[in-house]
């Protein structure tokens, strides 16, 4: 991870987990704890004269269940809870909407392939979740103790969520929503999320940008188990170029770290990134060399089992992304790993 450089600069001091901080006119920012590595995620409150929209909801644990009891009989007492809105099915974003939802008597808003993935993942308690994924790990060259440990963790995705609502208002890319008392045009990002929803108000020169577009880290950009052909990488680095528009004095609501200007250079530091991923793995595999291999030069640190699944994903996007190109070459034999090789 580089250090912060200029440009890039950030506009508000964090707030404690829980708490509210104002960041514009009729917006609001929490910031909510998570138990992972990455202990925060960003929530927003945006208030027009009939209700609040909730964007983003958190994860599902007693500490958040608790946090938004609080904030509904106290800060949001005021007015009703009329939409709440995922940005994508993660459990930091949607682990909460079925709950709040239920909580609230609002809507529900996502885009179709953030809804539809929440509510089968959220409900595939069968064996071939984690058959699939020994599958995919024995293909990317893990140690079968490994794999093994990884297939008895089985769905964890289920818990850390609520089962989003069976009924749900789309939203699509090009859409323009109503909030803050102004206008907003749905802008979809894709590799982190399948169908991901961000927000550019022009008038108010803001963009919610989830974790499409984040200051600080990168976003993990991962092919998983249910679609390992995919090229998330590619449809990352695409998806990217909807953001090219936006004033570059636009300021930035990412899902973690804080506010920020500088959009443009992010977004060609993110490009970049990967670009110097794509190299590196290509470097490695000047030799045919496992997804495996790849990862050790990729993530040289030691990773928990948490943070191994997300190495893994993230290699084989930068992966099939070079062989989707042409730059690499994929063996396949039974019952071994999978070779790569620089063309």
């Amino acid at each position: 991870m580089k250090p912060l450089e200029p440009p890039l600069r950030y506009l508000a001091e964090r707030p404690q987990n829980g708490c509210v901080a104002r960041i514009a006119e009729d917006i609001w920012w929490v910031r909510a704890a998570l138990p992972f590595a990455l202990d925060h995620v960003n929530l927003w409150l945006l208030r027009d004269s009939d209700g609040w929209t909730v964007i983003d909801c958190g994860f599902a644990d007693d500490w958040t269940r608790d946090m938004w009891d609080r904030l509904l009989s106290d800060f949001l007492a005021g007015l009703p809870v009329t939409r709440v809105l995922a940005t994508h099915f993660h459990p930091d974003h949607a682990g909460l909407a079925g709950w709040l939802v239920e909580r609230t008597g609002a809507d529900l808003l996502m885009s179709r392939s953030e809804w539809l993935t929440a509510r089968m993942l959220k409900l595939d308690d069968t064996d071939s979740f984690a058959i699939a994924g020994a599958v995919c790990d024995r293909h990317a060259g893990l140690d079968e103790e490994l794999v093994e440990k990884r297939m008895q963790r089985g769905n964890r995705y289920r818990r850390g969520v609520s089962l989003v609502t069976s009924s749900y208002r789309r939203i699509r890319h090009g859409d323009r929503i109503r909030m803050a008392g102004g206008d907003w045009q749905v802008i979809v990002g894709e590799g982190h999320a399948p169908e991901m929803l961000t927000f550019h108000s022009s008038e108010r020169n803001i963009l919610i940008a989830a974790d499409q577009i984040l200051p600080r880290i990168t976003p993990i950009v991962g092919v998983w188990p249910g679609s390992p052909e995919e090229d998330p990488l590619g449809d990352f680095i695409d998806s990217i170029d909807r953001y090219r528009h936006i004033d570059p004095d636009c300021t930035v609501l990412p899902s973690h770290d804080g506010p920020f200007h500088g959009l443009p250079v992010r977004l060609d530091r993110l490009v970049a990134h990967h670009e110097e991923r794509c190299d590196l793995a290509l470097g490695v595999c000047r030799q045919p060399a496992t997804a495996k291999t790849v990862m050790d030069a990729l993530f040289p640190r030691r990773l928990d089992m948490h943070q191994i699944g997300f190495a893994i994903a993230e290699t084989l996007a930068h992966l099939n992304h070079l062989c989707r190109k042409g730059q690499m070459t994929r063996l396949r034999e039974s019952a071994k790993a999978d070779r790569y090789e620089t063309v």
